[in-house]
């Protein structure tokens, strides 16, 4: 790893060498294995669903739950526009059109009340809504109390987006649960990793079954290789699985340190005017990442000044997702905005928020803020 301070990078030990070590010493070193069903059934536990698939990665998992769902061309999907650029392609993987949806300016999730009214004009005009798909933002659920029924009412179905969300909760159900399915990511800089891995999580076993056999090049059940249909080759490692067990383990101590980080940004920008962390008032967050929304008329500074000073010093940060609809991959699709989204890519950044920041690490982001913040104002934050 370089000197750069970055915003989450992977939290692996010695319990994490010790799953590996094991795995591979077992000789199950191929996408088939003891640890890839324990790992299967020990996150559908975690989130309380009937079943589980791992897979390659998320967008491998979003691809196949949008197939299983029967999606294709002819449908349109809705998706926040406010998300990274893997929620969006899996729907053109098969075929199907996206149709982007504003955010909620307070959380970045997806507005609901657009998305009502979405669903509404989609379908007076005939158009066919394969799915809608919300995206838990930054580890925190969409109001999912709000959006189901509006679903269930216009018969589409919801795959939950919760690639940023193991761990989190909304109303006392786990983050993966609320949709026909849910989709889990384990990559490299998520919660917890695989290295790289995705899950599709639910109750739903016909649609579970029809994702595995497509994860497994759409092979048929005979000693011989038969393939009545084009399948893909998504299915997880053993060796990958194991991994991800020893990071479950560990899984409510690593959402314990983000928070403690998050609650320490918190009392940070508390007195500063014009600033506000995103999402901060979920409780039930597994605060993935913590950004925070910069007002410059207030503050006096951009969110964009705060950046290059800590780019300076070796800490990463990143601007808030850039919208779907103002990517040039997209610019051809619908979009029913606000500026919601716009706004939060202008003024926001995300800061580091990784649980394996060690307290040196953490102390001189938070220097370099302070610093920042003195410059500014003329007297530190806290």
């Amino acid at each position: 790893m370089t000197g750069t301070i970055h915003l989450s990078p992977p939290d692996v030990g010695p319990l994490e060498e010790s799953y590996l070590i094991a795995a591979l010493r077992s000789g199950w070193v191929a996408p088939v294995g003891p640890d890839l069903d324990a790992f299967e059934r020990e996150v559908a536990t975690r989130v309380g669903t009937h079943g589980a698939v791992a897979v390659s990665s998320g967008t491998a998992a979003l691809h196949l739950a949008l197939l299983g769902l029967g999606v294709g061309p002819g449908h349109v999907v809705l998706v926040p526009t406010l998300t990274f650029v893997a929620t969006a392609n899996a729907v053109r993987y098969t075929g199907a059109r996206p149709v982007f949806v504003d955010c909620d300016p307070q959380t970045g999730n997806v507005d609901i009340a657009l998305v009502a009214e979405l669903l509404h004009r989609l379908r007076s005009r005939g158009e066919r809504v394969g799915a809608v798909i919300p995206v838990d933002m930054f580890g925190s659920c969409a109001d999912y109390a709000a959006l189901l029924p509006i679903c269930a009412a216009a018969d589409v179905p919801v795959v939950e987006d919760a690639a940023e969300a193991l761990g989190a909760t909304h109303l006392g159900r786990a983050a993966g649960s609320f949709g026909r399915i849910g989709v889990l990511s384990f990559n490299g800089n998520k919660i917890m990793t695989t290295s790289g891995g995705g899950m599709l999580v639910g109750d739903d076993v016909a649609l579970l079954d029809r994702a595995r056999y497509l994860s497994t090049q759409a092979r048929e059940p005979v000693p011989h290789y038969e393939h009545r249909e084009t399948g893909y080759n998504y299915r997880l490692s053993n060796l990958l699985a194991a991994l991800g067990r020893a990071q479950l383990v560990r899984l409510d101590g690593m959402i314990d340190r983000r928070r403690r980080l998050r609650d320490r940004y918190a009392k940070l920008f508390a007195p500063v005017p014009g600033v506000r962390l995103i999402g901060a008032e979920d409780t039930g967050s597994n605060c993935w990442l913590t950004s925070i929304r910069v007002d410059r008329q207030r503050s006096g500074w951009a969110a964009a000044d705060l950046a290059a000073h800590l780019a300076a010093r070796h800490i990463e940060t990143r601007p808030v997702w850039k919208p779907m609809h103002l990517q040039p991959a997209y610019a051809d699709a619908e979009s029913r905005l606000t500026g919601a989204a716009e706004r939060l890519f202008a003024e926001g950044l995300t800061l580091p928020s990784g649980s394996a920041l060690n307290e040196r690490q953490v102390t001189t982001v938070f220097s370099a803020i302070d610093e920042f913040l003195t410059a500014r104002t003329g007297a530190p934050a806290a």
